[in-house]
């Protein structure tokens, strides 16, 4: 009688990958585009971000909102905390939405990035309005379109590492 050894299929750790693709996300963030096309960019950090948080939950979480959010205000020149505060309460949103329900399709995970692109955009827009700074909503559609149209890419790269 032969028993065969079963080993269960071991997973990397995605520490590297995600460190890889924050760092990439943030090169596309900053990287110099004419000015018509800089209009559109999308908010690739932030939905990076999101990603990760989204789908592994046991590595990255609040905290990791938090990190890259003060990166991006460095990266950004952003007034310390604005974003780090955003990418908070996305991150917190995120998995308040995700808590019950383990299965996350495609459309799922797509229709909680279009929440938290939107949430990021208005959250920015009242920060600025409290701040006193002159910041047009109706200037800020052409990267939320872009960002709400990025995500299936991000995603198709980068669902290979889901939990």
């Amino acid at each position: 009688m032969l028993i065969a050894k079963y080993k269960p299929l071991k997973r990397k750790d995605p520490l590297l990958l995600i460190i890889l693709t924050v760092m990439i996300s943030s090169v596309l963030t900053i990287y110099p585009l004419s000015y018509d096309f800089s209009a559109w960019r999308p908010f690739v950090l932030m939905l990076v971000m999101l990603f990760w948080v989204l789908c592994q939950p046991t590595w990255c979480g609040v905290w990791f909102a938090f990190g890259v959010g003060v990166f991006y205000d460095l990266l950004i020149d952003a007034p310390l905390g604005q974003n780090a505060s955003a990418f908070v309460l996305i991150a917190f949103i995120a998995r308040y939405l995700i808590r019950e329900k383990r299965i996350l399709t495609f459309l799922n995970l797509w229709l909680i990035s279009i929440l938290a692109t939107i949430a990021y955009v208005i959250f920015i827009w009242i920060l600025h309005t409290l701040g006193g700074v002159d910041y047009p909503l109706m200037r800020r559609w052409p990267p939320l379109v872009s960002s709400i149209l990025c995500w299936p890419f991000i995603y198709y790269i980068l669902k290979k590492w889901r939990l």
